[in-house]
């Protein structure tokens, strides 16, 4: 084999694997077309004019001639947070030549001078989604791994190998890459509907609005403050929570609730051990107004059983009696601990620690019922007349807008 020239690696380019997308039925192109949205409208402030190829469970992200690596690197770097993709690799693409794909190997070999050096193992899997190339898979491994061997000196090591030099032989070209970044997996952003996340901010809400994203809801978010009696603290917390999930979602929208005077008339009505509970009810008979003025259909909450005394099944069921709307509750079978994993993974779990004076302890009792009766609570919505109070809160909500951060 010749000295490999500096072009043997071709252009850039960057490889997406799809996951739960391939497994759609006839419903499938709709998924697709999705993600490809959600994918255009991440790099839509790149200034790069992509070119996105749909294959069986891939899509190649061609960039334009002339574009540097490190804009190539940034590229695969934002598409890690586009939700529906379960790997994403920064790749080349060479021509479909036998000897063009085995010069593209060893150069990219060649730029692992660890590996090299300590004489790392290493593997060739190659994949024919072309089946016109003139070599099959397992010959395109013996042809490139023998070279890398010859030039190198690496061990082969079919199982676990330190370096996979990955080839895929596609309808146009051929890609070549090592490794690869994983992704978030899920479906499209979008796909399934619209949802109403209630944010406090705390570290629950945040992780439960990203998984509910994970499967595909499209989520608008709704945040009571304590105000008059509190700060614009828990306001400002609920805004950066929001704007840290909109690697994932895109651009979203933040309503406040002001809360405290219907806190106040909450307590003034004599709910007592019953406050929580009966405040979380009205808290989800405003946001199920919320939703209907915003033609969202579900609503989504952070509630995981047994957490806190107002997320006992009893409560749970009382809270579910509130409002005719679905609620969500991806977290409830969580623990603190799993919750804030996820929470230091998706990068909220900072935020949601930053100290502010929280509407939910506002005027709560010393002891709060784990068993809340609903025919109690009822009573305690006529004295009120929750269902009107409701409304008002609903006409009395700021819209806060965010900037889409993708």
């Amino acid at each position: 084999m010749s000295v490999v020239p500096p072009s043997a690696l071709g252009e850039p380019c960057v490889l997406l694997k799809l996951g739960e997308v391939v497994l759609k039925g006839r419903n499938r192109e709709l998924f697709e077309r999705r993600l490809q949205a959600n994918i255009k409208s991440a790099l839509k402030d790149s200034g790069l004019r992509v070119d996105l190829r749909q294959r069986h469970g891939v899509i190649a992200i061609l960039l334009p001639e002339g574009t540097s690596v490190d804009v190539a690197d940034a590229v695969a770097a934002r598409l890690t947070d586009v939700i529906g993709l379960v790997w994403i690799h920064r790749a080349w693409r060479v021509a479909k030549d036998p000897d063009a794909v085995t010069a593209a190997a060893l150069e990219l070999v060649a730029g692992r001078t660890e590996v090299i050096e300590r004489r790392a193992t290493f593997a060739v899997r190659s994949r024919r989604r072309d089946k016109r190339f003139p070599l099959r898979s397992n010959e395109l491994d013996r042809l490139v791994g023998g070279e890398i061997n010859d030039k190198y000196g690496l061990p082969v090591r079919l199982k676990n190998p330190e370096l996979t030099v990955h080839i895929e032989v596609d309808r146009d070209e051929v890609f070549v890459f090592t490794d690869g970044m994983p992704g978030h997996g899920g479906l499209p952003v979008g796909i399934s509907g619209r949802g109403l996340v209630l944010m406090s901010g705390g570290i629950d809400s945040p992780v439960a609005a990203y998984r509910m994203m994970r499967r595909g809801l499209d989520l608008d978010f709704l945040h009571f403050s304590g105000i008059p009696f509190t700060t614009s603290e828990s306001i400002y917390k609920a805004y950066a929570l929001v704007r840290a999930l909109g690697k994932f979602h895109g651009k979203a929208r933040l309503f406040v609730v002001p809360f405290g005077k219907a806190q106040q008339s909450l307590r003034s009505s004599g709910a007592d051990r019953l406050q929580v509970v009966a405040q979380r009810r009205l808290m989800l008979k405003t946001a199920e107004e919320v939703a209907h003025r915003l033609r969202r259909n579900v609503l989504v909450t952070g509630d995981s059983l047994g957490q806190v005394s107002s997320q006992t099944l009893q409560n749970l069921t009382a809270l579910d009696d509130a409002v005719a709307m679905p609620i969500l509750r991806p977290l409830i079978g969580m623990d603190k601990t799993e919750i804030m994993a996820e929470a230091r993974r998706i990068g909220t779990l900072a935020i949601s620690e930053l100290p502010d004076e929280d509407c939910c302890t506002l005027l709560a009792p010393r002891r709060a019922e784990t068993r809340a009766k609903i025919a109690d609570l009822r009573q305690i919505e006529k004295r009120l007349d929750a269902e009107e109070l409701a409304v008002q809160l609903a006409a009395s909500i700021q819209e806060y807008k965010l900037d889409d951060p993708r």
